[in-house]
């Protein structure tokens, strides 16, 4: 079982950056895919990008490419998503969840939010205009 604790949530003006951050429990983080996603009032949460095990390769969603960078410090635990020149449409409460690597899939398959097998509570982001 892995927890997983999202924080630096908040409200920011059009135009503005906020970095989330991912806090996991276990000390193997290294062996998960880790995944953002969020989900917008009266909207499916969708994905907002992906990390590999290692952290050499990433993935997003076209909406915020070229203004979110996803990371990964294993040691630490952690992930962060670095979200910059934010919209009004980026409001949402964000989540990161972690997937086991499934034996015969590739990297599109953790764009869904059912490959994921944890996920944390999630924290609002408000971008204000």
């Amino acid at each position: 079982q892995v927890q997983l604790v999202e924080s630096g949530g908040g409200l920011v003006q059009d135009g503005g950056s906020l970095t989330l951050s991912c806090a996991a429990s276990t000390s193997f983080l290294n062996i998960y895919i880790l995944g953002w996603f969020r989900q917008a009032p009266g909207k499916e949460r969708e994905f907002v990008g992906s990390i590999t095990r290692s952290g050499s390769d990433t993935y997003y969603a076209d909406s915020v490419k070229g203004r979110f960078t996803i990371s990964r410090d294993n040691a630490k635990k952690m992930s962060y998503l670095q979200m910059n020149s934010l919209n009004s449409e980026d409001t949402a409460v964000y989540y990161c969840a972690a997937a086991n690597v499934r034996t015969g899939t590739s990297s599109p398959y953790y764009f869904k939010a059912n490959a994921y097998d944890y996920w944390g509570q999630g924290t609002q982001v408000t971008v204000s205009s």
